[in-house]
């Protein structure tokens, strides 16, 4: 990203204390503005100490040992217990940093703690159980339990496109990545910036507000018997539930309305599910098409249905192009989500819109996530390790883009993985070209559908253990991309496995070594 003068009317946030040049300590004014929104009235500058903090995730970690994506929520909130709100709040996040919320989970918990930020709804991958968490910590806050300090930092120039600020990017074209009968559907997306003031860094996610699928719509606003053009909020009921609300998993507040408006049987159950219990064994089918069929002799009017409904987040991706090698373009790597839940098939609200339903040159509110700790080395003669099966691979198409734009040094090694060589080896023509130019030093394939014996990235690990061995005590730094449940764990056991057998390291030590590496910025994951 280039670095803008730092203009005379700005409000210092970082004290000028702080070890960072005018230019970085203005784009770091404007990473905070965007992590918390908020207006520039009453800005105090952040101590070193807090500084340090919130720069420094892993010294907030050592008092958070919940910041586990693998972990549940349940484990997460005793080790909370006890601890202040902010803290308890944080164990109550999915972990993961994503940053969809427009925070970190630190960063969020502690807005939410101090006041600064009031809406408990804005981790999408921590869903209801999150929420649930949320409200009952935040009304023990409210009755009486002392506030975390707040961080107030000052606005982003309106300029700076933000999740709260989005810009318009101009979709310019898809294809399918998946061959033949492949089970997938996979495509790479891409994108015009223009003139859209969107800037961005390999590691980087963008972030799209989709819109929900039109037949989707049209079937709530049938069960509802309101009328399409009927106007809510100034908006016709259809462009409303398109655009601003979402339809998936029926929230809280839904059946808490439906409690309100009814009486008897049905109104204990809406009141058992806005309490998280599940007195029919069919809560995880309850989105709101399917929430509207139960209680479909319900009546609520258009205003009030759309109100308990929660607003529509956006959604991120990591970006699989290199602005050096791409400029005023960006490209995705999006699965489109589908599966069956009772009877009713169903599809995933931004991957869908991305892969089927947006139209070539229609404009995209859209804005970039900064990375937050998953970037190339700064020194370019390092070497890199890259483990991203599946759609985990974008951000590492991106890596090897850029090393080859800046002619880097450093030796590249990349784990891609998926089902099947013939039909889900996705950017193979790339990676062939970047071997045969040597950016791609090593490719190490793997293939979990090819053969009686499922195969995946971590296997594939153990059996080159030595030289991964080799290049990770050489200095290599190591990344990792995709589900964070799972694979990144898998994964992660795997490198202490090479770690243990190949350096004469016993499990402790090993386990040891490679938090080592986490701490140096030498392992570095970007998990959802």
């Amino acid at each position: 990203m280039t670095m803008m003068p730092v203009p005379q009317a700005a409000i210092a946030i970082l004290p000028d204390s702080a070890p960072f040049s005018p230019e970085q300590r203005f784009w770091l004014n404007g990473f905070f503005a965007g992590l918390l929104s908020l207006e520039p009235a009453g800005v105090t500058a952040l101590s070193p100490d807090e500084s340090a903090r919130i720069l420094d995730p892993a010294g907030a970690e050592h008092d958070a040992p919940w910041h586990d994506p693998t972990m549940d929520i349940t484990e997460r909130l005793k080790l909370a217990d006890g601890k202040p709100v902010a803290q308890r709040m944080f164990a109550a996040m999915a972990q993961q940093d994503c940053g969809q919320c427009g925070y970190l989970c630190d960063t969020y918990s502690t807005a939410l703690a101090s006041k600064a930020e009031t809406r408990l709804n804005l981790c999408a991958p921590g869903g209801k159980d999150t929420l649930r968490a949320l409200k009952t910590i935040a009304a023990e806050l409210d009755g009486g339990a002392v506030a975390a300090p707040a961080i107030v930092v000052a606005a982003v120039p309106a300029t700076i496109p933000t999740r709260e600020n989005p810009a318009e990017a101009v979709l310019l074209s898809r294809r399918r990545l998946n061959k033949g009968t492949s089970e997938k559907e996979t495509h790479h997306i891409e994108f015009d910036l223009g003139d859209s003031g969107l800037e961005y860094s390999v590691g980087d996610s963008f972030g799209i507000f989709p819109r929900n699928d039109p037949r989707l719509v049209d079937a709530v606003i049938a069960l509802v018997g309101a009328r399409p053009e009927a106007v809510v909020d100034g908006k016709p009921l259809r462009e409303k539930l398109a655009a601003d609300v979402a339809l998936g998993a029926a929230p809280d507040s839904f059946f808490q309305l439906i409690s309100y408006v009814t009486g008897g049987a049905t109104r204990q159950k809406a009141k058992l599910l806005a309490d998280g219990e599940d007195p029919d064994g069919d809560l995880d089918k309850l989105d709101v098409l399917g929430a509207l069929h139960k209680f479909s002799g319900v009546r609520i009017g258009p205003e009030a249905f759309v109100e308990a409904l929660d607003a529509m987040q956006p959604r991120l991706y990591s970006i699989s192009s290199s602005p050096k090698h791409d400029p005023g373009q960006l490209s995705l790597t999006v699965d489109k989500l589908r599966y069956k839940l009772g009877r009713r098939e169903r599809f995933g609200v931004a991957s869908t819109y991305l892969a089927e339903l947006a139209e070539p040159g229609e404009p995209l509110r859209a804005y970039v996530q900064k990375a937050h700790g998953f970037a190339l080395p700064q020194d370019p003669s390092k070497a890199v390790i890259m483990v991203g099966p599946g759609t985990g691979v974008a951000p590492f198409r991106a890596f090897l883009q850029e090393r080859a734009a800046v002619k880097a040094p450093g030796r590249n090694w990349l784990f891609y993985g998926h089902q099947h060589f013939e039909t889900d080896f996705f950017y193979s023509d790339e990676f062939d070209a970047m071997r045969k130019a040597k950016t791609l030093e090593r490719l190490t394939l793997a293939w979990s559908r090819d053969s009686s014996e499922k195969i995946y990235v971590q296997d594939r690990m153990r059996q080159v253990g030595p030289d991964l061995w080799n290049w990770i005590e050489g200095g290599a730094h190591f990344y990792v991309c995709g589900d964070a449940k799972r694979m990144a764990r898998d994964v992660e056991r795997a490198l202490v496995d090479v770690v243990s057998a190949h350096g004469g390291h016993s499990t402790e030590t090993a386990i040891a070594y490679v938090a080592a590496l986490k701490k140096a910025g030498r392992y570095q994951a970007d998990v959802y």
